[in-house]
């Protein structure tokens, strides 16, 4: 599946296949997927449990490999690296944000957001910096010293989002962010969502149930036994 916004799209799956396998049994996920994403896109993907989400958002990530075929993402194969140079990669170019915060409840919300600095060659007077800038724009300024596990579900997923955009990634996967929340608590991670694809210029990646989630990317597939079977495009 190509976008005709871009002729050279900046995530390009090509041939995707993917089986797992228990033993002698095996389960076919994806067969010659393909996808094209362009750059500063928010796309969001929805599809029934078991039509292989999932399974896509882990060979974005990096997480899982596929079988055969291409991932590519701004330029760089995915699929030819090996484990250092995909956690290499994912450090500089990635973010992620998952479903149920994934937030270590013996730091601070702002130690939790600090952690992937801890990679870079940064002082810590220069993670403090990034880790308060982000804070502020997820809208938990002076919030740093709070434990997660004294802050609500809309508020931790904000903590999760200062996390995954720290390093100033060009890539964001959301996998179900707003899957654990309150409407209201959704549509506040969604509208910050919203401001870094906008403002900033995120490209992002939405893994949903959530038809008023999906309903703020810019296009949206829906995944059927890992086939796309409709595409999505919101008007300019």
């Amino acid at each position: 599946m190509t976008n005709s916004n871009s002729d050279q799209p900046f995530i390009s799956l090509t041939g995707i296949a993917k089986t797992y396998r228990t033993g002698t049994d095996s389960l076919p996920i994806f067969c010659d997927l393909g996808l094209s994403i362009a750059k500063g896109e928010f796309l969001a993907i929805m599809g029934p449990s078991g039509s292989g989400k999932s399974t896509l958002l882990n060979l974005l990530a990096g997480i899982d490999t596929p079988d055969g075929g291409a991932i590519q993402i701004g330029g760089q194969r995915l699929d030819q690296m090996g484990e250092g140079g995909l956690s290499a990669w994912r450090a500089h170019h990635m973010g992620i944000v998952f479903q149920f915060y994934n937030l270590l409840p013996m730091l601070t919300a702002a130690e939790n957001v600090e952690l992937p600095l801890l990679l870079k060659p940064l002082s810590a007077r220069e993670r403090r910096e990034r880790v308060a800038k982000v804070l502020d724009l997820v809208g938990l300024g002076g919030r740093g010293r709070q434990n997660p596990s004294r802050m609500s579900g809309g508020e931790q997923q904000r903590v999760g989002i200062a996390r995954a955009i720290v390093s100033d990634p060009t890539l964001l996967l959301c996998d179900e962010p707003t899957g654990d929340l309150d409407r209201k608590s959704a549509d506040d991670v969604l509208a910050i969502l919203n401001f870094l694809n906008s403002e900033l210029g995120k490209t992002i990646v939405m893994v949903t149930h959530d038809p008023e989630a999906a309903a703020k990317a810019t296009r949206t597939l829906h995944l059927d036994k890992g086939v796309f079977v409709e595409d999505v495009q919101v008007a300019a």
